[in-house]
């Protein structure tokens, strides 16, 4: 195909022109995808290793998840929470019961879950924990991504997200990522939760030290705090198990959930708590007019139903320890160092070399898709249904251009 007959060219110029420049894509422009393999609109094929940030862990049009959509498609999409649809119970139950709780509250996207987790550990703090009104504190750590609404990007510490978006909302103290004592130093009486990522994805899937987890847990503990856990990139099946959170045997009182939820077919996100916490909210308190709409919740239901015979969180555990056998044979040999769990890993290439971005349009050129962030960090997060002869040849793209 000659340059001439490319489309790519031409619809790239078009997005430039007619979109907010919130976003520096790759030059690709994709039209199909399947399994971990996407094809763009001059027909050339890649295979995904950055699944939408996690939200194709099942891959891009799973059967079982487009048969789900299909068919709900067929008779009702919305309903609004003004009114119960026959699948609004059964998402919301089995959603519980993969997550160990009692209650679940369904949104759209990963910051509205968060948000909800703000205002549901505040409200517990005036309500049960006795904190004075206006006074509750969340503590969060530095490198955090929660999202970007304006509340969420005034705890953050990335200045492309914050600057210039003030006034800031108060109520957070930040603290470093890992630091237990830190931590424990920033606790008040005042304080109502410790929000944080078990595995800071955005970062750079930073791993926190062992036993730092459990410690966030035994502190939360002994003063009465909320630990909330934001799993929205790092849970349901991509670490190895259902929640990264349980590689140190944690329970946390609230989850964030999002981006797989929805299956990559729609914005599906929650929140799971026991009805100590979750039960502080009473009606007009708080809502979402397409939260837990018939559409999402059949499709988050699939999802729910997959996870539950840990056949995603086996291939995850086990294609991941290869995974990050073939990145960890790389460091010396352009690569400086490798991050993650599962079939999830931040691979900081040598600054002498690459940028991050560079290495990735390279990988593109290559046929791999992956997303840098912070300098020379590159994410690589493809869907679990990826198999091991797929992650050999990204792999061996990824060497390849290292050593050009």
């Amino acid at each position: 195909m000659t340059t001439v007959d490319m489309q790519t060219p031409a619809r790239l110029e078009e997005a430039e022109r007619y979109t907010a420049h919130n976003y520096h894509p790759l030059p690709v422009v994709i039209t199909e995808g399947e399994g971990a393999w996407v094809t763009d609109v001059d027909g050339r094929r890649y295979l995904d290793f950055l699944a939408g940030y996690s939200a194709l862990n099942f891959g891009h049009r799973h059967p079982g998840l487009i048969a789900a959509a299909h068919a709900q498609l067929d008779r009702i999409t919305l309903t609004s929470r003004a009114f119960v649809h026959d699948q609004f119970a059964e998402f919301c139950r089995s959603l519980a019961e993969l997550c160990g709780k009692d209650l679940v509250l369904p949104m759209n996207t990963g910051a509205e879950a968060v948000e909800t987790a703000i205002k549901v550990a505040r409200k517990w703090g005036y309500q049960v924990k006795g904190v004075p009104d206006g006074q509750a504190e969340i503590i969060v750590a530095d490198g955090n991504f929660h999202g970007r609404t304006t509340t969420i990007v005034s705890f953050s510490t990335d200045s492309d997200a914050k600057a210039d978006f003030g006034p800031y909302t108060p109520g957070f103290t930040i603290v470093p990522y890992g630091d237990e004592a830190a931590l424990r130093a920033a606790v008040t009486p005042n304080t109502v939760a410790v929000l944080m990522e078990p595995i800071q994805g955005e970062a750079g899937v930073l791993v926190p030290p062992v036993g730092y987890l459990a410690a966030v847990r035994a502190l939360c503990d002994d003063n009465n705090v909320l630990m909330v856990a934001d799993e929205i990139q790092s849970g349901l099946g991509r670490t190895g198990r259902t929640f990264a959170i349980e590689h140190e045997g944690v329970v946390p009182d609230m989850y964030v959930l999002g981006k797989a939820l929805g299956g990559g077919i729609v914005p599906v996100s929650a929140v799971a708590a026991n009805r100590d916490v979750l039960g502080v909210l009473k009606p007009g308190e708080h809502g979402s007019t397409f939260g837990g709409n018939p559409l999402a919740c059949a499709v988050g239901g699939e999802v729910v139903r997959l996870l539950a015979t840990g056949e995603f969180q086996r291939r995850s555990a086990e294609l991941g320890e290869h995974l990050h056998n073939r990145l960890n044979a790389l460091i010396g040999r352009g690569v400086v160092a490798v991050r993650g769990r599962g079939l999830w890993a931040g691979v900081d290439i040598d600054p002498a070399l690459l940028t991050g971005r560079q290495a990735c349009e390279r990988l593109a050129e290559r046929g791999v898709l992956a997303k840098d962030t912070h300098g020379s960090t590159i994410r690589l997060a493809p869907p679990l249904v990826v198999t091991r002869e797929e992650i050999d040849h990204a792999v061996d793209q990824l060497e390849a251009i290292l050593a050009s």
